[in-house]
């Protein structure tokens, strides 16, 4: 797998036909602040430091700028210490989130506090090139294994600028929104995010802290997620595929 960018995304597994596939690699990281323990997500390795601090900057923990990120030299490949200034009430919150949920464990509903302003104006952009954004993911781990999401960063006239892939759909959205952080161009006023998969609240959640005013995704949304687009002011368009989306919210950037 020498010079393969995907080789950390998959691993062999032999099927009882006695063929061999390649799956996506799924694994714990440790998200420490200035050394202690706040969080512990499933994901699939690689790009760890912006997942770390796209999870912080997601859940409106931080307070300042982040002075350093890296891994640690104990268990150096599952652990990510962040240095940055955290809300107060930080310290008293502990983090477990599986692949599959961004919110889980948090407690109900009501607790997850949106630690976001209306996003800005924001561009305007074409209905056919909300369609269109899918087939412009390239996902080279998906095509090999068929289990990973991933989450592009668009300008607004369709051009790819980050893409991330991971077996978490809310990870790969916090590791491209970690990459907008650490290159200093958050918020994303002028930007569009598209995910593989369905529109969940949690989705929405994150993209708004990010200030996109644009979200885009392959499948359904939920009824919460349409809601609080449209309470913060986003574009949100579901089912984009064959040449057509549906927008669902915050039409009025849509021409």
């Amino acid at each position: 797998m020498d010079g393969d960018p995907t080789a950390r995304l998959h691993a062999p597994v032999v099927r009882d036909d006695g063929v061999e596939d390649r799956i996506a690699v799924e694994e714990p990281l440790e998200i420490r602040v200035r050394g202690r323990a706040l969080a512990v997500t499933m994901r699939t390795p690689g790009h760890d430091e912006e997942l770390a601090v796209g999870f912080l900057h997601g859940e409106g923990l931080l307070t300042g700028p982040v002075a350093a990120v890296g891994p640690t030299a104990d268990l150096a490949a599952n652990v990510v210490d962040v240095d940055a200034p955290l809300r107060e009430d930080a310290r008293e919150r502990r983090f477990y989130t599986t692949s599959s949920c961004g919110v889980c464990g948090r407690g109900a509903l009501e607790a997850v506090a949106v630690h976001a302003e209306p996003v800005p104006p924001g561009p305007r952009v074409t209905r056919s090139l909300l369609a269109d954004l899918p087939d412009r993911l390239r996902q080279p781990g998906f095509a090999i294994t068929g289990g990973l999401h991933a989450t592009g960063l668009f300008t607004a006239d369709g051009t790819l600028l980050v893409l991330r892939e991971d077996v978490g759909r809310h990870n790969a959205m916090d590791k491209v929104v970690g990459r907008a952080l650490l290159d200093g161009v958050l918020p994303l006023a002028d930007r569009v995010l598209c995910v593989s998969g369905r529109l969940s609240f949690e989705l929405v959640q994150k993209s708004a802290v990010a200030g996109c005013p644009i979200l885009v995704g392959v499948g359904a949304p939920s009824t919460l997620a349409v809601e609080l687009a449209a309470d913060r002011g986003m574009t949100l368009a579901g089912f984009a595929r064959g040449g057509r989306v549906n927008v669902y919210a915050g039409g009025g950037r849509v021409g």
